[in-house]
């Protein structure tokens, strides 16, 4: 785990599902959880000093990843989209979340729903802010890029299109940093690079 600013932590571990590594987040001022998977250093070790956990959030149905572990270690909550309740079934075991809904103390959750309905953002009022992005944006090679079209859909430029409509509405929101649940995060510059990968 690395400390990107004071209080929020980045970590990324492989992704046995999709053959990739993926990134997961702490806020510890919220005492949330980005779409955690356990770091490589163990549940204790990583969190040894730090503030427990208080809620594990998930940004799509799709990012449940080892949230139940978290749970079970520090009896935190387990919070996803409303919308991932078609997706995970009945018997999945979370608190829903609605666009607008404060899931953590000063994390929002903003609802994206292009890509799929349970697509979600989260606006983080800590620091300098920052927003947390499921799979609607990637960062690799100091690149923003979309996921490829052959997982979009079969009307990828449509669904791009949406995609860019949600992120003008981001904009509006005071932050400076992005997290990606795929790729690097982007600390600082954050509303600059996303209004060039708009135009772009």
């Amino acid at each position: 785990m690395r400390e990107l600013r004071p209080g929020l932590f980045h970590w990324t571990t492989f992704h046995e599902g999709i053959g990739a590594p993926v990134s997961s987040y702490y806020v510890e001022p919220a005492g949330a959880l980005i779409d955690g998977r356990v770091p490589d250093e163990g549940i204790e070790a990583a969190f040894d000093g730090r503030a427990a956990p208080q809620q594990a959030i998930v940004t799509t149905g799709l990012h449940m990843r080892h949230a139940d572990r978290f749970a079970e270690a520090f009896g935190c909550a387990v919070r996803a989209p409303a919308e991932a309740r078609d997706r995970l079934g009945d018997d999945a075991s979370f608190e829903p979340y609605h666009g607008g809904d404060e899931v953590a103390p000063g994390v929002t959750a903003v609802h994206i729903g292009k890509l799929c309905p349970d697509e979600y953002a989260l606006h983080i009022a800590h620091g300098p802010g920052a927003i947390s992005f499921a799979d609607a944006l990637m960062r690799y090679a100091e690149t923003l890029s979309f996921v490829p079209d052959n997982l979009i859909g079969d009307d990828a430029e449509g669904i791009k299109s949406g995609l860019n409509e949600a992120f003008r509405g981001l904009l509006e929101r005071d932050f400076e940093d992005l997290l990606f649940a795929h790729g690097e995060p982007l600390v600082g510059g954050g509303p600059a690079a996303l209004r060039a990968f708009i135009r772009d």
